[in-house]
């Protein structure tokens, strides 16, 4: 068995990675033949939707992520479209099984559903990932030409651009997808789709439910919870972490930048004539040098918004440089202006000529980083400070679209990690677990066959997980078994038990009735002809929801006992040869109470009312009884009188008509039938006489048995 399962597991293992290479390979050529043939398209989902067709979850998932890996070496870009990716093989497994059958309404929804994931989902990630922009490209013009068309707005134009660019597309690899998937062998198929890692199922997932009213959470979603819960927990800090380190690494670049121009400016600055400059502005030499410099250091990068020259002095900020900018015209040398809050900050420190930390500020100029350099003269005294603002605007959209991709790519891994998480839980816990759970509720304990059964079904599992889940299994597997002895034991000592104290009760029944020299085999023939009767009524339906195997047995098993209140009664009138006079009646009449009480003593000493003892009493105190409430000892009538007693009337009757008393002859068994079926109504209950003269075969067959010579 642990072999057959070893080459199972090994066969299942090479055709997922085969399924999966040809996936991969598949999405990678159909990129490379939307390249060489310059198509506005992608072509690079066939192998996504065929592996989602022929492998389900597993290989239709992983073929849409390292896809997406491998195309980045090439196009660094391919890598934070993973969760689309993804996204797209998760519908397309949606849509798989209706896609096997051709069904082209779903094919058509599949279709529609792939192109919003990669048409509109994707948009919105071209969008973030490019700095809240779409870019260029075929896409843009065609976007364009639509809001010249129908006015939408650059957004929406250019989400519906996208999305009808990829409906072609997904049309396109659907269809390929379905012709090769037609192409191939049917054993092929077959063999494929009966891998371990087809679709992600649990045995018998809704039988855990059946016999409990409240709702539970099944292991399965257990395990997916735990492993979602932790697996995005990690990756909320692996991002928030990451987005934290790139938004401080861009500041210290954009500190470090800023400090550079100072540095450039500082390099090239006469610093022991700030006090000339400040006063004669441009007509001190070199200031009009200083000034384009300044302007040449702002026109260097992007980022650089403002760049100055300033004394700061108790009376407020003294200007020294300035440069005119697009938005802002600049301060003449000389002016007095007031503190701005970044200086108003760290004026002390300004005065006394000290080192300024880098500020970040955000206000009516914008949203900018300040640096500023100190400027000391030959003799080492800070003349005045230059300032560099950065602007910081482009580094919100740098982080907006460095978190869109990080965002999509650990999406994507972490479907990825969830989907092969989950599936191990299941293959290694949850299968097992309900596996076991499964034989436990198909368990038979009531034959040797559904004993061997349920034994067979337990060793057939072979569960080798190699942990505690294997022990656990082995364990249940050896109590199971060492159950199934202990039951075979109990089962064999109980049926000893029950033809024991079946023996002793016939004993007993012969004892008392050998005493009455005219009734012979009365108690074996009664106990015979109720027998009858009761499986004829259930098999015509009269009593049925009264008449279960167990009822059928006791009342049968204790038939014999009916007349055992005869004990009580003199041998002189129990073998009196003539009619008994009334007192005589009397007194035999005594035998159904006297029986009921010899029963109730029988019951005390058991200290158990069981149904076999209380069938017993039934029929020896209530089988004289009649329908009509004419009968002894307590004249009830109808259903008042227990269907046992009722039952077993019929054949005390029956048996006291055909059989020789020494007060008469035996009647015919036509005759004894005609009275039975005469007295129904008033002394039989009718059903049972119906049931007793229906089964008419089977009583002359126990009558013809003991039919004297």
């Amino acid at each position: 068995m642990s072999s057959t399962l070893k080459n199972k597991s090994w066969r299942s293992g090479v055709s997922l990675v085969c399924v999966i290479a040809a996936g991969i390979l598949l999405n990678i050529l159909g990129t490379k033949l939307n390249a060489l043939l310059g198509l506005p398209l992608f072509i690079d989902n066939i192998g996504t939707i065929l592996s989602a067709m022929v492998g389900g979850y597993i290989p239709c998932i992983t073929v849409g992520f390292f896809s997406n890996i491998i195309n980045g070496f090439s196009n660094s870009y391919s890598i934070y479209y993973c969760i689309i990716s993804v996204l797209i093989a998760v519908a397309a497994v949606s849509f798989a099984d209706k896609m096997r059958r051709f069904k082209v309404p779903y094919i058509l929804i599949g279709i529609l559903i792939f192109a919003l994931m990669g048409g509109v989902v994707g948009g919105m990630l071209t969008w973030l990932i490019n700095g809240m922009s779409f870019g260029e490209g075929y896409a843009v013009d065609m976007a364009a030409g639509i809001n010249r068309a129908v006015p939408m707005g650059y957004f929406l134009s250019n989400l519906l651009s996208t999305f009808l660019i990829d409906f072609v597309d997904k049309a396109i690899v659907t269809v390929i997808a379905l012709i090769i998937y037609r192409l191939l062998p049917m054993k092929l198929l077959a063999f494929v789709h009966t891998q371990s890692w087809y679709y992600i199922t649990v045995l018998e997932r809704n039988e855990s439910h059946k016999s409990h009213n409240r709702k539970r959470l099944s292991l399965r979603w257990k395990v997916t919870l735990v492993v979602a819960i932790s697996t995005t927990l990690v990756a909320s800090a692996a991002i928030g972490i990451s987005i934290l380190q790139y938004h401080n690494s861009t500041i210290a670049e954009y500190e470090e930048n800023g400090r550079y121009a100072a540095r450039v400016i500082c390099g090239n600055l006469d610093k022991d004539r700030i006090t000339e400059y400040l006063n004669k502005g441009e007509e001190a030499q070199g200031y009009k040098d200083t000034e384009e410099l300044i302007s040449a250091v702002i026109k260097l990068s992007p980022e650089i918004k403002y760049a100055y020259i300033y004394r700061i002095e108790e009376d407020g900020t003294h200007v020294v440089f300035d440069a005119d900018t697009a938005e802002v015209k600049a301060d003449d040398p000389g002016d007095v202006i007031q503190y701005d809050d970044s200086i108003s900050k760290y004026k002390d420190r300004f005065l006394k000529g000290e080192p300024i930390p880098t500020d970040i500020t955000n206000d009516e100029y914008g949203w900018l980083l300040t640096v500023y350099e100190p400027v000391a003269d030959s003799t080492g005294k800070v003349q005045c400070y230059i300032g560099v603002d950065m602007e910081m605007n482009r580094l919100r959209s740098e982080e907006i679209a460095f978190l869109a991709k990080i965002i999509s790519l650990f999406l994507g891994f972490l479907i990825l990690i969830r989907t092969y998480a989950v599936w191990m839980a299941e293959q290694h816990i949850v299968k097992p677990i309900n596996s076991i759970v499964h034989v436990s509720r198909h368990s038979g304990y009531d034959t040797p066959e559904a004993r061997e059964k349920w034994s067979r079904m337990f060793d057939m599992l072979d569960i080798r997980t190699g942990d505690e889940i294997e022990t656990l299994y082995e364990e249940y597997k050896k109590t199971a078994h060492d159950t199934m002895r202990y039951i075979e034991e109990i089962q064999h000592k109980s049926e000893q038990l029950a033809r024991l104290q079946n023996g002793l009760i016939l004993v007993l029944a012969d004892m008392v009735e050998s005493r009455d020299q005219c009734t012979g085999d009365h108690v074996f023939k009664t106990a015979a002809y109720t027998g009858i009767i009761l499986c004829q009524m259930k098999k015509d339906g009269f009593y049925s929801d009264m008449l279960s195997e167990e009822f059928i047995d006791e009342v049968v098993n204790s038939a014999p006992l009916h007349d055992v209140g005869k004990i009580t009664v003199s041998d002189t009138i129990l073998n009196k040869p003539g009619k008994l006079t009334d007192e005589e009646f009397r007194i035999m009449q005594r035998h159904t109470v006297e029986g009921g009480k010899i029963i109730d003593k029988a019951i005390e000493l058991v200290d158990e009312d069981t149904g076999y003892l209380t069938e017993a009493k039934n029929l020896a105190l209530y089988h004289h009884e009649k329908w009509n409430g004419k009968g002894y000892p307590e004249g009830r009538k109808g259903e008042e009188i227990p269907l046992s007693a009722r039952v077993m009337a019929v054949a005390d009757v029956f048996d006291a008509l055909v059989s020789r008393r020494s007060y008469k002859e035996p009647f015919t068994v036509d005759k004894a039938f005609d009275i039975i079926r005469e007295d129904a109504g008033s002394h039989f209950d009718p059903l049972v006489a119906q049931a007793f003269l229906n089964a008419q075969e089977e009583v002359r067959r126990i009558a013809a048995l003991n039919m004297e010579p």
